[in-house]
């Protein structure tokens, strides 16, 4: 069994395990990913050996790749994402070159540009060598690598007693082949290949001694794959970034697109459908929004339904995707070691050696306590959204299960409330969305004792209880309907007995397994605003409270506000801004009509995503925004990250009161707002029912309206409320 402090568990534990090494800054490292394959660079383009490197199912197989020219680091001019996140590029220049024999070169007569692209579980670089200087030089150019084969986990900072054995590294002329057999007795490689044979190739180094003329360019080609496939050429290079193109072109057809009046808010929504196309892998039962990169690719039930959620009004079909494949993987026995049950909903899978030797439970965990209830929630909303009954028939013996596991949850609750304890030590102390070591506890810091019932989680309860009995109704089930619907009542009672604080005008985060409500102020709350639960009168001084200095910083919703005990603006959960979280608080807020205060929240949002390049994080730093300051970043957050990348989207939503009526295949629009500084957006090929159409809105006066493209009139009924 692997060694794992509970907190490796979280990617925070990254700032301790630097120590003097300079800290991570997401933003000044790049990613690209193709299917269960992802690399992470600094903007060198150079892997360190830190948490960056080349990944495959979860495995790392490249762990140091650096380029040096005559011995040492070239010197940075600049590095970029393509806008279809296919190609990363960094344009490096010489610094002075003295060889044994000649004149010397000085610094920055040679512009150095890679490009690199993944594509089928292989990486390729072009390096393209441009001399600019007036005599032509021998370059001394090398490529230093190693392949540790480190699972994920051990990355992020777990110890293991035991690992594989690594073998001697083969040598080529022209490729070197490094591989390790794992416990697992599956042996894992990795293959650098060259299309220039070196001058000199070592275990850990390829030298090359290029003839640059002067005024003059060369390219060399090299390609990181499982094995030698052949030479590396222009050829090939060009031919898997034709695909890669291809492929992305198609993943962002797919569902409508957002186009504003303004440029640079346009820049936002294109780079962040874009990250969220890189982010969806296309899974036998469809695609799937892999939550982010580098610590959390691969699927995650609860960021799975949420980033679908968000994603929901413009590409059902990715709801449609998340479903069918947490609907594969539904729990079917009991298992301590996996904290499943039967009927739960999959919190996490993983593909490498420690979860293949159950070192971790992490190969197919269950310990999310708000995966299931959200996982119905989805299915009944992509019903609303789409009226697509046919495939809710295919799934409802799975929500029948997922619903009889939340009513056996809440039967073991004094207060009817789904709870969570972990089953193992080797699980997750906390499996809420907050789910790090310190993230739940009472006012006074203590961590309460389990069971957890979790403020947010019997919300989602609430609506999944709701959205069922509207479906059993609709499919002629009448005791289901009326079964559920009594369920959902019952929830929303009991939170309002026992959550709300009547001192503090909001709801407790969680109770705990004394019965004890945790009197703490947090965004969890906000979560009940977006399902709809709270009174008119307490969803008002809830939204008076978010509203306010101590959890609005200006820049988003903290998680926790300045004014409670554990606040730490610095911290993963206890006071940092989650875009995610801010824009399901906005969602909550514009259901209850305080649309301008989501306009007020979007332009907050924005303006961090212009101070981040267009890309928000998965968190940044709780500070309070001054002026002329930028937000701060999180050193080891994920960039991207799938739901923090669907902001974006659920926050136009909320702002433009827009809802999709699948059964009567109604568009309804509701007191829009557009985003300030804008005057007009367009939805272009919006699907509604059997057509899809254009909606526009446009800025008159003091008011927005809405209407449909000409071409689209008749269409589709347009129900505007003012």
């Amino acid at each position: 069994m692997a060694k794992l402090d509970e907190r490796h568990l979280d990617p925070a534990v990254a700032l301790a395990m630097l120590g003097d090494a300079a800290p991570r800054n997401p933003h000044r490292q790049f990613a690209l990913k193709h299917s269960d394959c992802f690399i992470v660079t600094d903007d060198y383009g150079d892997i360190r050996g830190r948490a960056d490197g080349l990944f495959r199912d979860d495995t790392r197989v490249l762990s140091l790749f650096r380029l040096l020219i005559g011995d040492t680091e070239p010197s940075l001019l600049g590095a970029s994402l393509s806008q279809d996140n296919i190609v990363f590029t960094a344009n490096l220049t010489n610094l002075p070159l003295t060889p044994d024999k000649g004149a010397p070169t000085p610094q920055g007569v040679i512009h150095i540009e890679r490009s690199r692209l993944l594509w089928d579980d292989r990486m390729y670089e072009r390096i393209r060598l441009s001399n600019y200087s007036a005599h032509d030089v021998e370059l001394p150019l090398s490529v230093r690598f190693e392949a540790d084969f480190r699972d994920m986990f051990e990355v992020r900072g777990s110890t293991r007693t035991k690992r594989g054995k690594a073998f001697d590294i083969e040598l080529g002329t022209d490729h070197v082949q490094m591989r390790y057999e794992g416990l697992d007795e599956v042996v894992r490689q990795s293959t650098i290949s060259f299309s220039d044979r070196p001058f000199a190739l070592t275990p850990d180094r390829a030298d090359f001694r290029l003839n640059l003329l002067r005024r003059d360019s060369l390219s060399l080609f090299i390609e990181v794959g499982v094995d030698h496939l052949g030479t590396p050429s222009r050829e090939r290079h060009r031919a898997a970034a034709a695909k890669a193109r291809w492929r992305m072109r198609g993943k962002r057809r797919h569902g409508a697109n957002v186009h504003s009046s303004g440029r640079v808010f346009n820049d936002w929504l294109s780079r962040a459908r874009a990250d969220i196309a890189l982010l969806t892998t296309d899974l036998p039962t469809g695609p799937y929004p892999y939550a982010g990169i580098p610590w959390f690719s691969t699927a995650f039930g609860r960021d799975g339904v949420i980033s679908a959620l968000q994603m929901l009004w413009l590409n059902p079909g990715l709801a449609r995707g998340v479903l069918s494949f947490l609907a594969q993987h539904q729990a079917t026995e009991t298992s301590m070691f996996s904290d499943s049950q039967p009927g739960k909903i999959m919190h996490e899978t993983r593909k490498g050696e420690m979860a293949v030797l159950r070192e971790l439970p992490f190969g197919r965990y269950y310990g999310g306590v708000d995966t299931t209830p959200l996982y119905i929630y989805l299915a009944t909303a992509y019903a609303k959204r789409t009226g697509d009954l046919s495939f809710i028939d295919l799934l409802w013996p799975s929500l029948n299960a997922a619903a009889a596991w939340m009513e056996n949850a809440s039967q073991q609750d004094p207060y009817g409330f789904v709870s969570y304890a972990r089953a193992a030590e080797t699980g997750l102390a906390n499996q809420g969305w907050k789910d790090s070591f310190d993230a739940v506890f009472h006012a006074d810091g203590r961590i309460p004792k389990g069971p957890i019932a979790l403020v947010e989680v019997q919300g989602y309860a609430y609506a999944a209880y709701g959205g069922l009995a509207e479906l059993a109704a609709l499919k002629g089930e009448d005791a289901k309907a009326a079964h559920w619907q009594a369920c959902a009542e019952a929830m929303r009672i009991s939170v309002e007995r026992h959550f709300w604080m009547e001192d503090r005008n909001f709801y407790a985060l969680a109770i705990d397994g004394e019965g004890k409500p945790c009197q703490v102020r947090a965004s969890n709350a906000g979560h009940l605003l977006y399902v709809g639960l709270p009174s008119p009168e307490r969803a008002q001084l809830m939204t008076d409270q978010l509203l306010s200095a101590a959890f609005h910083t200006g820049w988003g919703v903290r998680t926790l506000p300045d004014d409670e005990l554990p606040f730490n603006p610095m911290s993963y959960h206890n006071g940092s801004i989650w875009p995610h979280d801010t824009a399901i608080c906005a969602a909550g807020l514009a259901r209850y009509g305080a649309r301008d205060s989501v306009v007020r929240l979007m332009s907050g949002t924005f303006e961090a995503a212009v101070h981040f390049n267009m890309r928000l994080p998965e968190l940044f730093c709780g500070f309070t925004r001054s002026p002329s300051e930028a937000p701060v970043a999180y050193p080891v957050a994920c960039l991207p990250q799938a739901w923090s990348s669907g902001s974006v989207f659920m926050l136009m939503q909320a702002s433009l009161g827009l809802e999709i009526d699948g059964f009567a295949a109604e568009i309804h629009v509701t007191r829009p707002r557009l985003p300030i500084g804008i005057d007009q957006v367009s939805i272009r090929r919006l699907s509604v029912g059997n057509v899809a159409v254009d909606l526009h809105f446009q800025r008159v006066g003091d008011r927005v309206v809405a209407y449909l493209d000409p071409r689209h009139e008749g269409l589709a009924p347009l129900i505007v409320r003012s």
